[in-house]
């Protein structure tokens, strides 16, 4: 059905009483037409709606609880650790000689493989329990001496591989809850790595050697690893307490959990002063592709793909109805400053949909919370600040998206036509990063220069460099920060507008 306007005449000329009653003029014809109204409540309910699907179709009741970190951050923590109590301070040392890393060719083969991030060293932790706090130092495959501590943090030594014509030693050395790492060319001449401040270690706490080996990024996705490491010269001081060295599994008890192909598992072998250890998994914040079925406020609004058709319509329609009706004289006559015109529809449009969008994402964002929180879904945590910018991103994105479809309508005046090309602006690039398949180097491209680039106010992740993970936008990771990508679509808008502007002062003297 046809939307009736009812043309707003203002007693006098709006050039002499001023922008407020023109906004008023605006505000009236909009309210005034029940498809606009009814359009953008359909979009805010669009949002609470899919989220509230989202919540009731997800169901990971029974799903192994997720390791949660000193920070409250979820991480991975699967090693394997050679350990002994060390009750008060103390130190240990050790020989790294070699560190090789396989990775699967089929379901039970190896080949040897490149992971960078594979990892072999010294470790103190507070307990054998998954995320727990700790201090290591370690030798990488690829990335020289590190020292971390408590998942999030990482510090730089010095660079270079290991081998058995260079091996690096490494120390840590116990104070309390200062634990100091150390790396050296000879075991003689030590260089300070770091020193980390561990809460909440104890009294006593495990210390020993350990291998980590994640999943190695190959294209798009990632695969599981297994890495062998060679210990010697082990050295001890300070109050240890038992002269026998345990080895297990930290973490996950299930092999292909664990990262280990077919029904490998880690392992290690002692032969006088001299160890030999083989583990899998990794010790790091917990990135998508190692939590696949949690979830993210992302997920949560993916309604707002939705709601971005409703308000691109009711944005389009509320200049073209005008042209189609030959109701933009009137206003224009009421108005003779085109710019002027333009200007008061944007800003009545983008806060009429602001407003809707904000409603329909905090209604959405807690309903959507609970409910997948009571069908097991883990939710990778946010502060109430990043959630305030998600809401509010959400509803500038719509915002913006409305006021692009406007200027978009005023350049083309058709209404079907402006609602296509809108949506091929914004809402194919969002399907065509969707893909898992897309090239990232493409995906990347598309989420920088497109309107799409917008979706990045949604993103809650946060990337780690010392973690190997697909960083691309289908695994909800954008290469722009949040809102520089939403600056894209507003640059976007703003153009459209400027020349919607211009061309109405051409066209329609």
């Amino acid at each position: 059905m046809t939307p009736t306007v009812t043309p707003h005449r203002p007693r006098q000329r709006v050039g002499r009483d001023g922008f407020l009653q023109l906004l008023h003029a605006e505000w009236t014809k909009f309210r005034t037409v029940p498809g606009w109204v009814t359009g953008t409540v359909v979009a805010a309910l669009l949002v609470v709606l899919v989220a509230l699907l989202t919540g009731v179709s997800s169901n990971q009741k029974g799903s192994p609880p997720v390791p949660i970190g000193p920070g409250g951050e979820p991480v991975t923590d699967s090693f394997y650790f050679v350990h002994q109590p060390l009750a008060e301070d103390g130190s240990i040392t050790v020989a790294v000689s070699a560190l090789e890393s396989s990775i699967p060719k089929g379901l039970e083969d190896l080949r040897p493989g490149i992971v960078p991030w594979a990892k072999a060293g010294l470790i103190v932790k507070q307990s054998t329990r998954p995320g727990s706090p700790y201090a290591a130092i370690m030798a990488t495959s690829g990335h020289g001496v590190r020292m971390q501590d408590n998942y999030v943090n990482d510090t730089a030594g010095p660079p270079g591989p290991v081998s058995a014509e260079s091996p690096r030693w490494l120390r840590l050395d116990r104070s309390g809850d200062t634990i100091t790492g150390y790396a050296s060319t000879d075991g003689t001449n030590w260089a300070k790595v770091g020193a980390a401040e561990v809460s909440g270690l104890g009294s006593t706490v495990q210390v020993g050697l350990f291998v980590a080996s994640p999943q190695a990024v190959e294209g798009r996705g990632t695969t599981s690893s297994v890495s062998t490491a060679a210990f010697g010269d082990l050295r001890l001081q300070g109050g240890w307490t038992d002269g026998e060295w345990t080895g297990e599994q930290i973490g996950a008890h299930s092999p292909t959990f664990a990262g280990f192909p077919g029904n490998r598992s880690g392992s290690f072998t002692q032969s006088g002063g001299r160890f030999t250890v083989t583990g899998a998994g990794d010790i790091a914040p917990a990135a998508r592709y190692s939590l696949p079925a949690a979830g993210t406020l992302k997920d949560i609004l993916t309604g707002t793909f939705a709601a971005l058709i409703a308000v691109i319509v009711v944005g389009a329609l509320f200049i073209t109805t005008e042209y189609r009706r030959n109701l933009i004289h009137v206003t224009l006559a009421a108005s003779p400053r085109r710019g002027r015109v333009l200007l008061a529809k944007a800003i009545v449009l983008g806060a009429v949909t602001f407003v809707a969008g904000l409603a329909g994402a905090v209604l959405a964002v807690p309903l959507g919370e609970r409910l997948s929180r009571a069908n097991g879904v883990y939710l990778f945590p946010v502060t109430y600040s990043t959630e305030l910018r998600v809401a509010l991103g959400t509803a500038a994105l719509l915002a913006t998206a409305s006021i692009l479809a406007l200027s978009v309508g005023a350049i083309i005046r058709n209404s079907a036509s402006a609602v296509t090309t809108v949506i091929v602006a914004i809402v194919l690039p969002y399907l065509l990063i969707a893909n898992p398949f897309m090239p990232v180097s493409v995906a990347n491209w598309l989420t920088r220069v497109t309107p799409a680039a917008a979706f990045a106010v949604q993103q809650t992740l946060v990337q780690y460099p010392q973690v190997a993970n697909p960083y691309t936008p289908y695994n909800g990771y954008y290469p722009l920060a949040p809102w520089a990508g939403l600056a894209v679509l507003a640059g976007y808008a703003v153009v459209s507008l400027a020349v919607a502007a211009f061309l109405m002062h051409r066209r329609d003297a």
